[in-house]
């Protein structure tokens, strides 16, 4: 058997005894193309030539009761060897469906003139002919470009931002009745006062719990 010689040595051969078919991959992004089937002629006929060997194998079986079946079984044997493994019409097969597969596939993908790759269509830079390693696309690394630009500036807002950090000063309201802290309650947490807010005596506006004087006239509270 001749050894066949791809024009991508980048395939993988998908054929059986039924027939012929074989992917071709992208040396970039290994994307593949898958060639169409090719039915096998030998294949067919093996399946006749089988058939016929089953026939005699059950022919000489039943004749071996009256003796006459040596030749029946000997005959079925060299009928079933002879099909062990591939014959040399299924390799011509095999080759000729190799030539028409690559024939097929290398529409499908471009030989880059500078790193000599077979790339796919999506890595191929029609306007300079190239790959897209040594040709990248305008407009891929423009949109590229933008979004990296974009998520700097945002990542760089996002670190001059002042975060809330939950950590206030609180301040105790003093109890008006025993002068002591009365916590954040409506009641004092030493003496039970309530904390409600007092109304100057003087011009009736309310002013904070503990407040001493009137935010408003200045009057003893």
């Amino acid at each position: 058997m001749s050894k066949m010689i791809a024009f991508n040595d980048n395939y993988s051969d998908d054929s059986t005894d039924a027939g012929f078919t074989f992917t071709f991959f992208c040396d970039k992004c290994s994307e593949g193309y898958k060639t169409r089937f090719i039915a096998s002629k030998t294949y067919k006929k093996r399946g006749l030539f089988d058939n016929i060997g089953k026939i005699a194998s059950a022919a000489g079986s039943l004749a071996s009761s009256h003796g006459l079946g040596t030749a029946g079984r000997a005959g079925a044997d060299v009928m079933g060897s002879k099909f062990e493994g591939q014959s040399p019409a299924w390799h011509k097969e095999h080759e000729a469906a190799f030539e028409e597969a690559q024939n097929e596939a290398r529409g499908h993908f471009h030989r880059c003139p500078r790193c000599q790759k077979w790339v796919c269509d999506n890595d191929w830079n029609p306007e300079a002919s190239l790959c897209v390693d040594d040709a990248p696309l305008e407009s891929v690394e423009v949109a590229a470009a933008r979004a990296d630009k974009m998520k700097r500036d945002i990542e760089k807002k996002a670190e001059e931002t002042t975060v809330f950090t939950g950590e206030i000063d609180q301040r105790q309201a003093i109890c008006p009745k025993c002068g002591k802290p009365a916590g954040q309650g409506k009641f004092c947490n030493n003496c039970g006062a309530p904390m409600g807010m007092p109304k100057c005596p003087t011009c009736g506006a309310q002013n904070p719990p503990g407040a001493r004087f009137c935010s408003e006239c200045g009057g003893k509270i």
